[in-house]
């Protein structure tokens, strides 16, 4: 199903901007703001201040895509993953 892009107005800095986003990475960047105990606001306008190039959209899939892939990796580093499990069982013994 495909999410449908959503625009919302935030604060940053105290000014007013829209953004938009699909349905899922606002709730991504909800629940990261959530986990650090900070506002959507405060949490966008840090990604806004690093931010090399791009617009403050792409910025933020960045964000919110190195965010999850980061968890991902440290789960695979603490133990084995059932992907990795399934795979092995998968290949014959040579």
């Amino acid at each position: 199903m495909k999410s449908p892009v959503v625009k919302r107005s935030i604060v940053i800095a105290g000014h007013k901007t829209s953004v938009s986003l699909e349905d899922a990475f606002w709730k991504g960047l909800k629940e990261i703001a959530g986990g650090r105990d900070m506002t959507l606001s405060e949490l966008v306008a840090a990604i806004d201040s690093d931010r090399q190039h791009g617009n403050l959209s792409s910025a933020i899939r960045l964000f919110v895509l190195d965010f999850y892939r980061n968890q991902l990796s440290d789960d695979k580093d603490g133990r084995n993953d059932a992907h990795e499990i399934v795979a092995s069982r998968a290949v014959p013994n040579a």
